[in-house]
């Protein structure tokens, strides 16, 4: 069996991939995997289940509470509340693990579970690999102890949920929105009442559009990942801005008061100098992935902020956080984390304290966000080539290293091989988008003719 966990969870299309089945047998191998904390301390372990709306997100909690309660873990049901909620409620609550039902910004037919260790963290990857040993075990026959009688796990509803995570963000903002308009996307998924009740609470006037989610609609043509709807509203509302999340709320994107869209980088650059300004942002250090625009480095570096960067993919970013202590880190795509208030990516959080500095400077969020200038980016997605040989290739490191002097301190190029396909990924990155076209052509040349 190939590995089951991606890079952010076990995900699929429900009841055909992720099936009840599956659901149930992983959920039983998390709990005898991430509950062993609990039962060494002589204490039946509880886990923190919540979803977002997807309709198949109501078997698949099914699923998963039968398997954590016949395993012998109390389970605490939060509903419907965004990653990061059920992520601090773990950690709020002394749970031993949590378990997040959601695909993210993936289409409704898809739903995925994600296992969160004792203090709502991520898993690793030896984490992840004992679980699914467990459960290979478990599917091929091999016995494990049933509880039986009082030993079964319990199972309630945990109602304050939402008031609690609420709660929590208010108290991380340095200051209150009052007099801002803003407009929030919430992409008919998990953060449809959290996102407008702390906005709301912390003084702002709110609309919001894709608020209203039937189980069917999330992220359909709304949401991080579709911003016109946004953008036409930001315009016709005359608000500030506007703030758009992703089905599980894990990341926030914005749109300025003229409907121009403001990335991860530029939301991130923003918010570090607000961090700094507080003292809060340690070692003066922001950590992003190699995807981030070379104008956010440039920024950083300019404003005297040292910029530190991953291989791509928020799990990484949040590694090097943890390690070294930093306190702010992200991705392009709006992954935002702030350390010292999340355990991941946060969208609502990430989408207050943009708020936040903009209330408190009393300039727009299209002249805070011009601290960094978005380079162009070029990208050319090379097929049917060995990807094996992207980084041992002399003919192609002689080319990127023409390609790069060519392109002088102002322009880059990244070369990423596909996870699941035969293909390179050519991306340059240069002040001028037409010798940025010219390179990236030139380089898929060669990766063609080096690899092909």
């Amino acid at each position: 069996m190939g590995r089951l966990f991606g890079t952010d969870g076990v995900r699929g299309v429900a009841n055909a991939d992720l099936t009840a089945e599956l659901a149930l047998g992983l959920s039983v191998a998390a709990a005898h995997v991430l509950g062993e904390a609990g039962t060494f301390a002589g204490h039946r372990p509880v886990a923190v289940v919540g979803r977002d709306p997807r309709a198949s997100g109501e078997f698949l909690e099914a699923a998963v509470v039968a398997g954590l309660a016949s395993a012998g873990v109390d389970v605490l049901r939060v509903g419907v509340l965004p990653t990061p909620a059920v992520a601090y409620l773990t950690g709020a609550l002394g749970a031993d693990l949590g378990v997040v039902l959601s695909a993210s910004h993936n289409a409704m037919p898809d739903n995925g579970i994600k296992f969160l260790a004792r203090g709502g963290h991520k898993l690793d990857d030896a984490l992840e690999d004992r679980i699914e040993d467990v459960y290979e075990q478990h599917s091929t026959g091999a016995p494990w102890d049933r509880p039986t009688g009082s030993g079964v796990g319990r199972v309630k509803a945990y109602d304050e949920g939402l008031d609690q995570y609420v709660a929590h963000l208010i108290d991380v903002l340095p200051n209150r929105l009052d007099g801002l308009k803003i407009v929030l996307d919430e992409a008919h998924g998990a953060a449809s009442q959290v996102s407008p009740e702390a906005f709301t609470r912390a003084g702002a006037e709110v609309v919001t559009i894709g608020a209203e989610p039937d189980g069917l609609n999330i992220n359909d043509g709304c949401g991080s990942t579709h911003l016109d709807l946004l953008k036409a509203a930001v315009v016709e509302h005359k608000a500030d801005f506007g703030i758009a999340h992703d089905g599980d709320a894990d990341r926030c994107l914005a749109v300025d008061h003229t409907g121009s869209e403001i990335d991860g980088d530029q939301i991130m650059a923003v918010i570090a100098l607000s961090m700094r300004e507080r003292g809060v942002l340690r070692e003066d250090t922001v950590v992003a992935t190699v995807m981030s625009n070379l104008g956010f480095k440039l920024a950083m570096e300019r404003e005297g902020i040292t910029f530190v960067q991953t291989a791509v993919g928020d799990r990484y970013v949040l590694e090097s956080m943890k390690q070294h202590g930093y306190a702010l880190g992200g991705e392009q795509s709006g992954h935002v984390i702030v350390l010292d208030h999340a355990t991941t990516g946060d969208g609502t959080l990430t989408g207050l304290l943009l708020a936040a500095r903009v209330a408190q400077t009393g300039r727009s969020l299209k002249d805070l966000a011009s601290v960094m200038e978005r380079l162009p980016q070029v990208l050319i997605n090379v097929p049917d080539v060995d990807k094996s040989r992207v980084t041992t290739s002399a003919e192609l490191t002689t080319a990127v290293a023409d390609a790069e002097r060519e392109l002088g301190a102002t322009g880059r190029v990244l070369l990423r091989s596909s996870g699941t396909e035969p293909l390179v990924r050519v991306m340059v990155e240069a002040a001028d988008i037409e010798q940025a076209r010219a390179v990236a052509g030139r380089l898929a040349d060669v990766v063609k003719s080096a690899l092909g």
